[in-house]
């Protein structure tokens, strides 16, 4: 059985993964180191857990304009999430998927749900994130239903 949440495309492409969800906004610049993928800010409650290969969700994004950067250098090293989720997309996080596409011909979906679909994702759960319909869907386990 599947669950499909309707979002907004802001960056296109397709990805699949599983969900490293967070409550806080992320910053990439100083909370996410570049060479490990693992989220540093001793502060945050994803602390110690790498992005790579993730569908990262977390309600917005903050920090500077480098963290367009931090997102490139993740994606050269391989280690970059495999989509972003949030409820409400700056500019700025954006560039980062969109120059990564430009560079290393790699695409990395990013969507935006209603905080209420935000909701509604956990981490673990695997998904998929269809940035050209603007879906994501939820892979739900028959098993955790009974």
């Amino acid at each position: 059985m599947n669950v499909i949440l309707k979002g907004c495309p802001v960056v296109a492409g397709h990805a699949a993964g599983r969900v490293l969800k967070s409550d806080q906004s992320i910053s990439f610049w100083g909370g996410v180191d570049p060479h490990t993928g693992c989220i540093v800010d001793p502060r945050h409650d994803l602390f110690g857990q790498s992005v790579a290969g993730r569908v990262l969700a977390f309600p917005v994004g903050k920090g500077s304009s480098t963290g367009s950067l931090i997102l490139l250098e993740l994606a050269r090293v391989g280690l970059a999430p495999a989509a972003i989720v949030t409820i409400r997309c700056e500019p700025i996080l954006a560039t980062g998927p969109i120059v990564i596409k430009h560079f290393y011909g790699r695409q990395i979906p990013v969507i935006t749900l209603s905080a209420e679909d935000f909701d509604r994702l956990e981490t673990g759960q695997p998904v998929e994130v269809d940035a050209e319909s603007g879906t994501v869907r939820i892979e739900i386990d028959k098993k955790s239903l009974s």
